[in-house]
């Protein structure tokens, strides 16, 4: 009887073991190879975006006030400022990304910020370990405050007047 428990042991470990390599490569495969599958976006070059076309709810800016700066307010990036146009920014690890964050718990391709009418909009790409507007996860698009700030890993970034 205890050969027998021995080995059901070591067959049901041997099991859980290929279950966690197999979830393991999947995690990474999804996080290196994110923006090829189809339906997802893939990031444009640093500096160029399209606008997304979608019609969005429109949203009041606070106090009357449009963002016109990203600004990097923690991590290895703070201080850094992006000024805001018509294009998207795209957030992550990856190259290709207008904000490139070297941040162990950020994607390759992350989050993506659009501007939808006269405000804007943080969206999470699919990330691993998520995206946070102030201390709630980014489900969906979601607008974005003025002075809010938006959590990826380590890094805080926020809208600015």
């Amino acid at each position: 009887m205890p050969e027998l428990v021995i080995t059901v042991a070591r067959f049901g470990f041997l099991i859980l073991l290929w279950i966690f390599v197999f979830t393991v490569v999947g995690v990474i495969r999804r996080d290196l190879f994110a923006g090829a599958r189809s339906g997802r976006l893939v990031a444009a070059p640093r500096g160029i975006g399209a606008s997304t076309g979608q019609a969005g709810k429109p949203a009041k800016a606070k106090r009357g006030r449009a963002a016109h700066q990203l600004v990097v307010t923690a991590g290895q990036l703070a201080g850094t400022r992006i000024t805001l146009g018509e294009a998207q920014i795209t957030i992550g690890r990856a190259e290709d990304s207008t904000l490139v964050i070297t941040d162990d718990y950020a994607s390759a391709r992350h989050a993506r910020l659009v501007p939808r009418e006269g405000q804007w909009y943080v969206e999470d790409l699919g990330s691993t370990n998520g995206t946070y507007l102030d201390r709630a996860k980014v489900t969906g698009p979601t607008p974005v405050p003025l002075g809010v700030p938006i959590r990826i890993g380590r890094t805080s970034l926020e809208l600015r007047p």
